[in-house]
C-alpha cells in the first residue's frame, strides 16, 4: 500500500478527531438533557436557592451538572408554584448537619433533603408538610446473620450522618451498648459498611433501599429489621415566614392530589423494591 503524504495524514487525523469530539458532545448533551429535571410551568425572573443532598439514590442524586430524584421533583414542583422557573433554581448541596444553619443564616431559601419534622427543629426553623413518611431501619451486609433487628445491636459499630434524627435516636436508645460513628453523609456511611469498618447503618428505609439497589451494593447489602421510628419529611423554611409555609403547603397538597407525587415515587423509588405508602396529610 502506498503511504499517504504526511500533510494529508495529518488532515485526516484532525478530521477524525473533530468528528469524534462532535459525536461525544452530542451524546453528552443528550444524556444531560435526559437526566435533567423536567422544567416546571413557571416563567419569569424569580429565583430560589434550595438546599439538597447530592448523594442519596432515588431521592437526591447528582447527575452530570444537575440532580435527580424524588426530593428534587418535590422541590422543582414547589418552586414552580412559587413562580420560580426550574432554570432559576440554584441547587445547593449541604451536609445533613448543615440544614438548620443554612436556613437560619439565609444561605438557602428552602431545604428539601429528607428533613424530618421534629419538635426541637421547629424551635428554630419552620416546616411545610409532611410530604412523605419514612421509617428508620438498618442496613447490614447480606452475609451478616448476627444482626436481625434492634435487639441484636449490642457491641456493634453503627454509622449515622451527623446532625440527623437517626443518629439522635441511636444515641438515646443504645448509649453504652453500641459504638456510633458519625460522618458528614449517608454515602460515606454506606461505603464504610461495604468496606467492613462498621457493622450497620441506621436511617430511613426509603433512603437505605436506594443505596442497597445500586449496582455496587446490590446482593451485598440488605435492609434488616422493622421500622424503629416514623420520619415525617418536611420542607424546611426560615423561622417566622408563615406566608411561605402557607404557599409551600398548598403546593405540596397539589403535588399529591395531581398524581405527580405517586408518579415521581414510581420513577425514582420503586425500582429499589420499596413499596410506596399512602400519601401523608399535609399541613
Amino acid at each position: 500500500m502506498t503511504a499517504l503524504p504526511i500533510r494529508r495524514r495529518r488532515l485526516l487525523a484532525a478530521s477524525a478527531l473533530a468528528v469524534a469530539v462532535g459525536l461525544a458532545g452530542c451524546a453528552s448533551s443528550e444524556q444531560s438533557s435526559e437526566k435533567s429535571p423536567t422544567a416546571n410551568s413557571a416563567s419569569g425572573t424569580a429565583k430560589l436557592t434550595i438546599g439538597i443532598a447530592g448523594d442519596e439514590p432515588g431521592l437526591s442524586l447528582a447527575s452530570g451538572s444537575s440532580y435527580v430524584g424524588f426530593d428534587i421533583d418535590v422541590a422543582n414542583y414547589v418552586a414552580g408554584k412559587l413562580q420560580v422557573p426550574t432554570a432559576n433554581i440554584t441547587w445547593k448541596v449541604i451536609d445533613q448537619a448543615q440544614r438548620v444553619e443554612a436556613l437560619t443564616n439565609g444561605s438557602v431559601d428552602l431545604v428539601v433533603s429528607t428533613f424530618s419534622i421534629t419538635t426541637e427543629r421547629q424551635k428554630v426553623v419552620d416546616f411545610a408538610g409532611p410530604y412523605f413518611v419514612a421509617h428508620q431501619t438498618l442496613l447490614t451486609r447480606r452475609n451478616d446473620d448476627t444482626i436481625t433487628g434492634a435487639t441484636t445491636l449490642d457491641g456493634k459499630v453503627l454509622c449515622s450522618a451527623a446532625g440527623t434524627t437517626s443518629g439522635d435516636y441511636i444515641k438515646s436508645q443504645y448509649a453504652g451498648k453500641i459504638t456510633l460513628r458519625e460522618v458528614p453523609t449517608w454515602s460515606e456511611c454506606v461505603r464504610n459498611l461495604y468496606e467492613g469498618t462498621v457493622d450497620a447503618v441506621s436511617t430511613d428505609d426509603v433512603l437505605l433501599a436506594g443505596f442497597a439497589s445500586q449496582s455496587k451494593y446490590k446482593g451485598i447489602l440488605k435492609l434488616t429489621g422493622s421500622g424503629l421510628t416514623d420520619e415525617r419529611y418536611g420542607v424546611g423554611i426560615k423561622k417566622g415566614d408563615s406566608a411561605m409555609v402557607t404557599k409551600v403547603n398548598a403546593a405540596l397538597k397539589e403535588f399529591i392530589s395531581s398524581g405527580e407525587w405517586k408518579k415521581s415515587l414510581e420513577k425514582w423509588v420503586t425500582p429499589s423494591g420499596y413499596k410506596i405508602p399512602s400519601p401523608p396529610t399535609v399541613g
